[in-house]
């Protein structure tokens, strides 16, 4: 669908054969951004690896980014930081008894916890700036998702807008406070602990050491670059795994039978084990579908991050001109009916005789968008997702409140840039006690 957004042309794809042909087939000449001024503020004119225009840097900057500081190595070497935070999610919730709780306040304190580990290390800047972090990128993900009339009128008249209806004022204060935060850690490590320790990888290293030892030690990286690396981190890494971990207990709460067959696979594989641990994940087969048919179902960012054509292309037989926008409806893909039967309904048993995947190399499923722009940050996300989910499902047996009953459990959606739950989820969990 070609329409113009204000002074922007824009298409939106909407289909797996659209959406193949701009990621696979045009990768490269799809792999632009278009200015945008939220963006621009937020990383620091563009030198985050998410936001900045495609050319030399951000190739770079995105080999350095996988390859270094999100690599598969370093997501199992957090192995350490995801049982530590399992571990006292069993114990929080086992405390409470047979009482009510709100599971999103559980879930985004575990993958809080595993996040400040990752990034800060396994010492005490953890502990110091515990809580100051989730207000502060609830914020800038609020901003990042608002509108502003200079994304869509690059010129006098959309800067005057942003500035009469305090957009402006409002990105440069939200800025400001990203900017301080950003700075105390970083001084931290500079300045306050000059004699720690640092952490062997295998026990998972903290991310803002790797940054700042880059920083050091390559002439290109300035502070700056350290500062939109860890806003790229912070804003794609947290939230949408907390998102998808809320619908899927959801989901399994309004479908029984699933949640029965999940659960029975999990503690047949793990056997009579306090919790589970990270060598019993690739056992769980129908719990990846599960997985997968949460991602598909309830896709955490509707729209993938918009790219831009670098030169004119043609999609689908259409002639696109260069600097369009180019907008993926990953959304309408995975509800698509050419490819997808019921695809309405939560049903992990479609996976069984496919081979789809969310890892980009299957347009039916674009839950992390493909190619050079596909998002750095997904083994870890999924890694986090997958053990917490798992550990929820085997320790702790799960229902409504009394007097609730399946249809009185809301689905509604809310959000821009995320799509989460507008009802907070109330379960009430049942320690699992098979292991004793």
């Amino acid at each position: 669908m070609m329409l113009r957004l204000g002074m922007v042309q824009t298409v939106v794809l909407s289909s797996p054969e659209a959406a193949h042909e701009a990621l696979k087939t045009h990768n490269v000449d799809c792999s632009g951004r278009s200015p945008s001024a939220g963006p621009r503020l937020l990383s620091y004119g563009y030198k985050d690896v998410i936001f900045s225009p495609y050319g030399e840097y951000v190739q770079e900057m995105r080999k350095l980014f996988i390859l270094e500081l999100l690599s598969r190595r370093r997501v199992q070497a957090a192995c350490y930081a995801r049982d530590a935070q399992a571990e006292k999610l069993v114990k929080n919730l086992t405390s409470i008894g047979t009482k009510p709780v709100l599971v999103p306040d559980y879930i985004s304190a575990t993958l809080d916890g595993i996040f400040g580990s990752f990034v800060f290390g396994g010492n005490r800047a953890a502990e110091k700036f515990k809580g100051q972090l989730v207000p502060v990128m609830n914020e800038a993900v609020d901003m990042l998702s608002s509108f502003s009339a200079e994304d869509f009128f690059a010129n006098a008249a959309g800067c005057l807008f942003d500035h009469v209806t305090g957009i402006k004022a409002r990105r440069q204060r939200i800025f400001k406070k990203l900017d301080g935060f950003f700075e105390q850690v970083i001084e931290h490590y500079v300045n306050e602990d000059p004699t720690r320790k640092k952490l062997d990888d295998n026990c998972g290293s903290a991310l803002v050491e790797e940054l700042i030892d880059l920083w050091k030690k390559r002439n290109k990286i300035t502070k700056d670059h350290v500062k939109a690396i860890l806003m790229d981190t912070f804003v794609a890494g947290n939230d949408t795994s907390a998102i998808t971990i809320n619908w899927a207990m959801a989901e399994l709460i309004r479908h029984p039978r699933v949640l029965k067959k999940v659960q029975e696979e999990i503690r047949t594989e793990v056997g009579k084990k306090e919790r589970v641990q990270n060598e019993d994940m690739s056992k769980l087969n129908y719990f990846r579908m599960v997985v997968k048919e949460t991602l598909r179902l309830r896709i955490p960012a509707a729209l993938l991050v918009p790219r831009e054509t670098l030169r004119k292309i043609q999609i689908a037989g259409y002639e696109i001109p260069a600097k369009t926008r180019v907008i993926v409806n990953a959304w309408a893909i995975a509800r698509d009916l050419n490819v997808w039967k019921d695809p309405e309904e939560f049903y992990p048993e479609r996976f069984e005789d496919t081979d789809i995947d969310f890892n980009g190399a299957h347009f039916e499923l674009l839950p992390f968008g493909s190619g050079r722009r596909i998002c750095p940050g997904m083994d870890m996300g999924v890694a986090n997702v997958e053990f917490i989910l798992a550990n929820m499902l085997y320790c702790f047996n799960w229902e409504l409140p009394p007097g609730m009953n399946i249809e009185d459990l809301s689905m509604e959606e809310e959000g821009s840039l995320t799509i989460r739950k507008k009802t907070p989820l109330i379960l009430v969990p049942t320690r699992y006690t098979a292991y004793q």
